[in-house]
């Protein structure tokens, strides 16, 4: 199902890329490697391997890659570096959303060290195409449509190697293509934008209100509910994305 909402979400203006000011070679470089990181790279990773591993823990160590993009800024980005405020600012991000998700019980079993290995992988590789989008800004977000075609077209040819078919019905393309073309589509594009002209780590620390925003929604429609664990890791994010957007002056 990934690669089919992947296709939907392409192909956008990929197009533009081939007049980019830096030629053809870096549009390769940046094609295949958006389309790894979307798809070979991140979404295998995120599957784990064999024994699959418990999903609150795997997405938990996914959910590095904000810090990780705070961290990995300064090696990647030209000119920006790293400062102990927003370092502090991810961790308290990473730190209440390990909160939210566990209800503050968190396990490493030794069984599972491969698939949370491959969950590492996945925020690595999601950390460092989003630092290489900024650092290969002179192509246009409208590129991000081809990622995502070639992405799904690649995710296509795993599933029919590695996983039993699936079957749908009509009204299920719709919806496919649906959440291809319009949120995913959407959160590809503005992630894109957002990390060509914003301050990458400030960006990191936000990521981390993602966690507490569907926690939030969860409460509000009467599915879940919000205790003092919660409210205590709701200060520590949102104190950690009003650490990291002050300006350097204040702190």
């Amino acid at each position: 199902r990934d690669s089919l909402v992947f296709l939907g979400a392409g192909p956008g203006k990929g197009e533009e890329a081939w007049h980019a000011e830096n030629g053809y070679f870096r549009v390769v470089l940046c094609l295949n490697w958006g389309c790894s990181s979307c798809s070979c790279g991140f979404l295998l990773c995120l599957s784990g391997g064999p024994p699959p591993p418990p999903p609150i823990e795997a997405n938990l160590i996914n959910y590095l890659w904000p810090l990780l993009i705070v961290v990995l800024a300064p090696l990647i980005v030209p000119g920006v570096r790293l400062t102990v405020r927003h370092v502090c600012a991810a961790l308290l991000g990473f730190g209440g959303a390990l909160l939210l998700a566990t209800g503050g019980k968190f396990a490493i079993d030794g069984r599972y060290l491969f698939g949370y290995g491959c969950a590492l992988a996945s925020a690595l590789i999601w950390a460092t195409y989003s630092l290489l989008t900024r650092r290969m800004s002179a192509f246009p977000t409208g590129t991000v449509g081809a990622f995502c075609m070639v992405s799904g077209m690649l995710s296509l040819l795993c599933h029919f190697l590695w996983e039993p078919a699936a079957h749908f019905v009509a009204f299920d393309w719709f919806w496919l293509a649906a959440i291809g073309i319009g949120p995913l589509g959407l959160a590809f594009y503005t992630w894109d934008a957002a990390m060509k002209r914003g301050d990458p780590r400030v960006i990191g620390t936000l990521a981390y209100l993602t966690p507490l925003l569907s926690t939030l929604w969860l409460a509000l429609s009467g599915v879940g509910h919000l205790g003092p664990l919660a409210l205590l890791a709701m200060c520590a994010i949102v104190g950690g994305a009003v650490l990291g957007s002050l300006p350097a002056r204040r702190v």
